[in-house]
């Protein structure tokens, strides 16, 4: 009889992904400032949607106890580990931290989210469906997409929201609708590709500049839809200041931008014979100002 032939490796990886656990190299980054409330029910209901992940709580000294909390979760289940710092440091310093951890853990896929059900786990494999596919990079919980959107905002709140992002799309050129949302997978290599060294730590801000340094570095970006509510417990962390802070950023990534523009292009010139312009540079380019 003629022997079989061999499965090709191809389809013995199918079967093998097919066979592990949702979530399988996926690590969720959960940054906790007292959410003793809901740091069970959540952890419960991220590991339940992906059941083959592991899960980071970094909590920033919480005085009510959630620490301690999270503690207890990673004795009951080794998919749980607690990063635990002294104070309250702002969101996007726990996130990096949280970043660093899962990167050297060796994180094929990395989440990041809110502890308060404002972003809902049961969103999480088709948060990281694009990424398992190789069709992005970069996925993004939109609220400002087809399917998407949000609950329990007054209209203040939603024309901050929605006004912060269209204004950080049309100034840095981003193909996102929603740049200020915390929902987000990203590819290890593409999260380690991004410096993380002068990041603004504020949480409007730093969702914005990481999105921001990502499509300059060439990630693929997607959004898939997700309603957004707000959170069932304790008090929003939004701020004026963060708001604030958050256009003056944009605005400087801006500028730097095009100072940088301006200055490569200027020594193009200057490297060219006879102080010609180099090639693909322009009179109208330079006095536009465009990057």
């Amino acid at each position: 009889m003629p022997r079989k032939k061999a499965a090709p490796r191809a389809e013995a990886a199918d079967k093998a992904r097919e066979a592990a656990p949702p979530g399988q190299g996926v690590w969720v980054v959960l940054p906790t400032y007292n959410e003793a409330a809901s740091i069970g029910p959540i952890s419960e209901a991220i590991l339940g949607a992906l059941p083959g992940a592991n899960l980071l709580v970094v909590d920033d000294g919480s005085p009510d106890g959630t620490g301690k909390l999270a503690d207890e979760l990673a004795a009951r289940d080794s998919r749980v580990r607690v990063r635990h710092r002294p104070a309250k440091q702002g969101l996007g310093r726990a996130y990096l931290e949280g970043f660093a951890y899962v990167l050297h853990a060796g994180a094929s896929t990395v989440v990041q989210m809110d502890a308060d059900w404002s972003h809902d786990p049961a969103v999480l494999p088709a948060l990281i469906a694009p990424i398992s596919a190789d069709e992005a990079d970069l996925v993004i919980g939109s609220r400002y997409v087809p399917g998407g959107g949000v609950e329990d905002w007054g209209i203040g709140r939603r024309l901050i929201s929605r006004g912060g992002s269209l204004f950080a799309r049309t100034m840095l050129n981003l193909p996102s609708h929603d740049l200020t949302g915390g929902f987000k997978a990203w590819r290890a290599s593409t999260l380690s590709a991004v410096p993380f060294e002068g990041i603004h730590a504020g949480g409007y801000v730093f969702q914005i500049e990481m999105t921001y340094r990502a499509s300059r570095a060439g990630a693929r970006l997607t959004e898939v839809p997700i309603v957004f509510r707000d959170r069932r417990v304790g008090t929003s962390k939004m701020s004026r200041r963060i708001v604030v802070e958050a256009l003056f950023v944009v605005m400087r990534l801006r500028s730097e931008e095009v100072a940088a523009g301006v200055r490569s292009r200027r020594e193009k010139r200057a490297a060219a014979p006879n102080g010609e312009s180099a090639p693909g540079a322009s009179p109208s380019q330079d006095s536009s100002g465009e990057a």
